[in-house]
Protein backbone atom coordinates (compact mmCIF):
# COMPACT_ATOMS: atom_id res chain seq x y z
CA UNK A 1 0.00 0.00 0.00
CA UNK A 2 0.89 3.72 -0.26
CA UNK A 3 0.73 6.61 1.85
CA UNK A 4 -2.26 7.80 -0.33
CA UNK A 5 -6.08 7.61 0.77
CA UNK A 6 -8.80 7.63 -1.96
CA UNK A 7 -12.46 7.02 -1.22
CA UNK A 8 -11.30 6.03 2.61
CA UNK A 9 -8.99 3.37 1.19
CA UNK A 10 -5.35 2.82 0.63
CA UNK A 11 -3.80 3.02 -2.65
CA UNK A 12 -2.29 -0.31 -3.94
CA UNK A 13 -0.42 -0.79 -6.50
CA UNK A 14 2.12 -2.84 -8.39
CA UNK A 15 5.34 -2.29 -9.90
CA UNK A 16 7.59 -4.21 -11.58
CA UNK A 17 10.69 -3.04 -13.10
CA UNK A 18 13.87 -5.17 -14.03
CA UNK A 19 17.00 -5.24 -12.53
CA UNK A 20 18.50 -2.31 -15.04
CA UNK A 21 15.62 -0.23 -13.95
CA UNK A 22 14.58 -0.11 -17.75
CA UNK A 23 11.27 -1.48 -17.93
CA UNK A 24 8.81 -0.08 -15.50
CA UNK A 25 5.60 -1.25 -15.01
CA UNK A 26 2.82 0.07 -12.64
CA UNK A 27 -1.02 -0.94 -12.07
CA UNK A 28 -3.45 -0.24 -9.44
CA UNK A 29 -5.47 -2.47 -7.58
CA UNK A 30 -8.56 -1.72 -5.56
CA UNK A 31 -7.95 -2.89 -2.36
CA UNK A 32 -10.64 -5.63 -2.25
CA UNK A 33 -8.68 -7.00 -5.16
CA UNK A 34 -5.46 -7.37 -3.31
CA UNK A 35 -4.96 -11.15 -2.92
CA UNK A 36 -2.80 -13.78 -4.81
CA UNK A 37 -5.31 -14.13 -7.85
CA UNK A 38 -5.25 -10.97 -9.07
CA UNK A 39 -1.22 -10.07 -8.60
CA UNK A 40 -0.77 -13.28 -10.26
CA UNK A 41 -2.98 -12.45 -13.03
CA UNK A 42 -1.09 -9.61 -13.85
CA UNK A 43 2.61 -11.07 -13.73
CA UNK A 44 1.05 -13.58 -16.15
CA UNK A 45 -0.45 -10.70 -18.64
CA UNK A 46 3.75 -9.10 -17.88
CA UNK A 47 5.71 -11.87 -19.11
CA UNK A 48 3.13 -13.11 -21.90
CA UNK A 49 3.65 -9.70 -23.42
CA UNK A 50 7.78 -10.09 -22.61
CA UNK A 51 9.99 -10.23 -26.02
CA UNK A 52 12.40 -12.44 -23.08
CA UNK A 53 10.93 -13.80 -20.24
CA UNK A 54 12.12 -13.70 -16.80
CA UNK A 55 14.16 -16.28 -15.44
CA UNK A 56 13.75 -14.87 -12.00
CA UNK A 57 11.21 -12.84 -10.33
CA UNK A 58 12.96 -11.20 -6.94
CA UNK A 59 10.52 -9.75 -4.08
CA UNK A 60 11.16 -7.55 -0.76
CA UNK A 61 8.03 -7.06 1.08
CA UNK A 62 7.89 -9.42 4.21
CA UNK A 63 4.96 -8.61 5.12
CA UNK A 64 3.41 -9.93 1.92
CA UNK A 65 5.12 -12.54 1.81
CA UNK A 66 2.77 -15.18 1.81
CA UNK A 67 0.66 -13.61 -0.77
CA UNK A 68 3.61 -12.99 -2.79
CA UNK A 69 4.56 -16.46 -2.87
CA UNK A 70 1.64 -17.95 -3.38
CA UNK A 71 0.72 -16.09 -6.53
CA UNK A 72 3.73 -16.58 -8.11
CA UNK A 73 4.25 -20.59 -7.25
CA UNK A 74 2.30 -22.05 -10.28
CA UNK A 75 4.75 -19.24 -12.70
CA UNK A 76 7.06 -20.57 -15.09
CA UNK A 77 9.84 -18.65 -13.44
CA UNK A 78 12.00 -18.86 -9.89
CA UNK A 79 10.87 -16.57 -7.52
CA UNK A 80 13.37 -15.19 -4.97
CA UNK A 81 12.47 -13.39 -1.43
CA UNK A 82 15.11 -10.93 -1.46
CA UNK A 83 15.77 -7.31 -0.41
CA UNK A 84 18.75 -7.14 -3.73
CA UNK A 85 16.26 -5.09 -5.59
CA UNK A 86 17.93 -2.14 -6.12
CA UNK A 87 16.28 -0.80 -9.39
CA UNK A 88 12.83 -1.36 -7.42
CA UNK A 89 13.77 0.51 -4.32
CA UNK A 90 15.32 3.60 -6.85
CA UNK A 91 12.24 3.94 -8.21
CA UNK A 92 10.48 3.77 -4.73
CA UNK A 93 12.49 6.68 -3.74
CA UNK A 94 11.50 8.16 -6.69
CA UNK A 95 8.04 7.79 -6.26
CA UNK A 96 8.20 9.00 -2.27
CA UNK A 97 9.73 11.75 -3.23
CA UNK A 98 8.07 13.16 -6.63
CA UNK A 99 4.70 11.50 -7.13
CA UNK A 100 2.61 10.68 -3.50
CA UNK A 101 3.35 13.90 -2.14
CA UNK A 102 1.62 15.56 -5.09
CA UNK A 103 -1.66 13.33 -4.96
CA UNK A 104 -4.72 14.13 -3.89
CA UNK A 105 -4.81 12.16 -0.04
CA UNK A 106 -1.40 11.67 0.28
CA UNK A 107 -0.87 11.99 4.35
CA UNK A 108 2.57 11.67 5.08
CA UNK A 109 2.03 10.13 8.33
CA UNK A 110 1.81 6.92 6.87
CA UNK A 111 5.31 6.62 5.57
CA UNK A 112 7.12 4.25 7.49
CA UNK A 113 10.26 5.89 9.38
CA UNK A 114 13.65 5.54 7.81
CA UNK A 115 15.05 4.62 11.52
CA UNK A 116 15.17 0.41 12.70
CA UNK A 117 12.13 -0.15 14.30
CA UNK A 118 12.95 -1.22 18.17
CA UNK A 119 10.85 -4.06 17.56
CA UNK A 120 13.08 -6.00 15.68
CA UNK A 121 14.07 -8.58 18.04
CA UNK A 122 15.47 -10.69 15.01
CA UNK A 123 18.63 -12.92 16.61
CA UNK A 124 21.75 -13.56 13.85
CA UNK A 125 22.10 -16.79 13.18
CA UNK A 126 25.63 -17.75 13.76
CA UNK A 127 28.03 -18.64 10.55
CA UNK A 128 28.92 -22.71 10.16
CA UNK A 129 32.50 -22.76 11.35
CA UNK A 130 33.69 -23.73 7.99
CA UNK A 131 32.70 -20.60 6.62
CA UNK A 132 33.97 -17.69 9.30
CA UNK A 133 36.57 -15.36 8.42
CA UNK A 134 40.29 -15.59 10.49
CA UNK A 135 40.40 -11.93 10.33
CA UNK A 136 38.20 -8.79 9.91
CA UNK A 137 39.52 -5.82 8.25
CA UNK A 138 37.52 -2.41 7.87
CA UNK A 139 38.57 -0.33 5.02
CA UNK A 140 37.80 2.48 2.51
CA UNK A 141 38.07 2.89 -1.25
CA UNK A 142 38.01 5.84 -3.14
CA UNK A 143 35.06 6.02 -5.09
CA UNK A 144 37.08 6.15 -8.56
CA UNK A 145 37.88 2.44 -8.42
CA UNK A 146 34.31 1.54 -8.86
CA UNK A 147 34.01 4.00 -11.86
CA UNK A 148 34.71 3.35 -15.51
CA UNK A 149 38.58 2.77 -15.56
CA UNK A 150 38.76 1.93 -12.03
CA UNK A 151 40.44 -1.33 -10.24
CA UNK A 152 36.95 -2.74 -8.96
CA UNK A 153 34.70 -4.03 -12.03
CA UNK A 154 32.89 -7.47 -13.16
CA UNK A 155 36.40 -8.92 -14.41
CA UNK A 156 37.99 -8.45 -10.41
CA UNK A 157 35.08 -9.08 -8.69
CA UNK A 158 35.53 -12.63 -8.83
CA UNK A 159 31.90 -14.69 -7.40
CA UNK A 160 31.03 -11.67 -6.03
CA UNK A 161 28.34 -8.99 -7.57
CA UNK A 162 28.69 -5.48 -7.97
CA UNK A 163 25.44 -2.70 -7.51
CA UNK A 164 24.65 -0.03 -9.52
CA UNK A 165 26.16 3.31 -8.67
CA UNK A 166 23.93 5.86 -7.97
CA UNK A 167 24.15 8.73 -9.95
CA UNK A 168 24.91 12.03 -7.74
CA UNK A 169 27.65 10.22 -5.06
CA UNK A 170 30.23 12.69 -5.10
CA UNK A 171 33.36 11.71 -7.01
CA UNK A 172 36.36 12.69 -4.22
CA UNK A 173 33.93 10.16 -1.63
CA UNK A 174 35.43 6.97 -0.17
CA UNK A 175 33.30 4.03 -0.15
CA UNK A 176 33.63 2.39 3.47
CA UNK A 177 33.49 -1.63 3.63
CA UNK A 178 34.82 -4.77 5.17
CA UNK A 179 37.36 -7.38 3.77
CA UNK A 180 37.42 -10.96 5.70
CA UNK A 181 40.42 -13.18 5.80
CA UNK A 182 40.20 -16.31 5.17
CA UNK A 183 42.41 -19.59 4.40
CA UNK A 184 38.69 -20.85 3.02
CA UNK A 185 38.04 -18.32 1.23
CA UNK A 186 37.33 -19.70 -2.19
CA UNK A 187 34.20 -21.55 0.07
CA UNK A 188 33.07 -18.46 1.88
CA UNK A 189 33.04 -16.92 -1.43
CA UNK A 190 30.81 -19.38 -3.63
CA UNK A 191 28.64 -19.70 -0.10
CA UNK A 192 27.78 -16.00 -0.66
CA UNK A 193 27.55 -15.73 -4.39
CA UNK A 194 24.45 -18.73 -3.12
CA UNK A 195 23.33 -16.23 -1.14
CA UNK A 196 20.89 -13.00 -1.24
CA UNK A 197 23.69 -10.81 0.22
CA UNK A 198 21.88 -7.32 1.06
CA UNK A 199 24.13 -5.55 3.68
CA UNK A 200 26.66 -5.30 6.11
CA UNK A 201 25.16 -3.67 9.22
CA UNK A 202 27.20 -2.90 12.79
CA UNK A 203 24.78 -2.98 15.68
CA UNK A 204 26.84 -0.44 17.75
CA UNK A 205 25.17 -1.48 20.71
CA UNK A 206 25.48 -4.76 21.01
CA UNK A 207 29.19 -5.16 19.48
CA UNK A 208 28.44 -7.34 16.53
CA UNK A 209 29.00 -7.28 12.66
CA UNK A 210 25.99 -8.19 11.00
CA UNK A 211 25.56 -9.84 7.07
CA UNK A 212 22.08 -9.25 6.01
CA UNK A 213 20.77 -12.30 3.49
CA UNK A 214 17.18 -12.70 1.65
CA UNK A 215 14.31 -10.69 3.07
CA UNK A 216 15.06 -10.76 6.65
CA UNK A 217 18.48 -13.53 7.72
CA UNK A 218 20.93 -12.01 9.35
CA UNK A 219 24.13 -13.88 10.37
CA UNK A 220 26.62 -13.04 12.83
CA UNK A 221 30.24 -12.25 11.48
CA UNK A 222 32.08 -11.44 14.16
CA UNK A 223 31.73 -9.60 17.60
CA UNK A 224 33.55 -6.17 18.04
CA UNK A 225 36.32 -5.17 20.62
CA UNK A 226 36.42 -1.43 21.49
CA UNK A 227 38.74 -0.29 18.50
CA UNK A 228 36.62 -2.78 16.12
CA UNK A 229 33.26 -0.79 17.39
CA UNK A 230 35.07 2.55 16.58
CA UNK A 231 35.81 1.72 13.03
CA UNK A 232 32.28 -0.25 12.43
CA UNK A 233 30.67 3.21 13.42
CA UNK A 234 32.70 4.88 10.51
CA UNK A 235 31.71 1.90 8.18
CA UNK A 236 27.75 2.60 9.13
CA UNK A 237 28.69 6.68 9.00
CA UNK A 238 29.86 6.15 5.54
CA UNK A 239 26.41 4.05 4.82
CA UNK A 240 24.73 7.19 5.92
CA UNK A 241 26.53 9.52 3.51
CA UNK A 242 26.19 7.69 0.41
CA UNK A 243 23.11 6.41 0.41
CA UNK A 244 23.98 3.04 1.79
CA UNK A 245 26.82 1.82 -0.52
CA UNK A 246 29.22 0.05 1.27
CA UNK A 247 31.00 -3.21 0.24
CA UNK A 248 32.27 -6.87 1.68
CA UNK A 249 35.22 -8.59 0.02
CA UNK A 250 36.66 -11.94 0.61
CA UNK A 251 40.43 -13.21 0.13
CA UNK A 252 43.04 -15.53 1.63
CA UNK A 253 45.48 -13.21 2.85
CA UNK A 254 46.37 -9.40 2.34
CA UNK A 255 48.06 -9.98 -0.26
CA UNK A 256 45.49 -12.00 -2.37
CA UNK A 257 43.10 -11.64 -5.20
CA UNK A 258 39.69 -11.15 -4.32
CA UNK A 259 37.82 -14.46 -4.76
CA UNK A 260 34.54 -12.24 -4.57
CA UNK A 261 33.76 -8.77 -4.25
CA UNK A 262 30.07 -7.11 -3.62
CA UNK A 263 29.46 -3.95 -4.02
CA UNK A 264 26.40 -3.42 -1.83
CA UNK A 265 23.60 -0.77 -0.74
CA UNK A 266 21.60 -1.04 1.76
CA UNK A 267 17.71 -0.47 1.16
CA UNK A 268 16.01 2.74 3.21
CA UNK A 269 13.40 1.22 6.00
CA UNK A 270 10.63 3.79 4.42
CA UNK A 271 9.82 2.54 0.84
Amino acid sequence: SRPVVRGGKKLWEILVTDSAGSFRFRQELPSNQVNSKNVRQVVDNLMEMADTKPEIIRFFRGAMFNMLNIALQELAVTTRPSRCTLALATWLEERHANVYPNMEGYNRNMVGSSAPSFLDVRTPVKLPDALRGEKYAFVSLPVAEFLPGGGVNADTAGLGRLCAMPADIPGDAFVQGVVILSQRAKALASWLAGTEVVALTADLRKRVLIMETDIDTEYLLARLNDQQRAEAAALEEGKDGLKGLHFVCVQEDDDSDPEGFWLLRQLPNNI
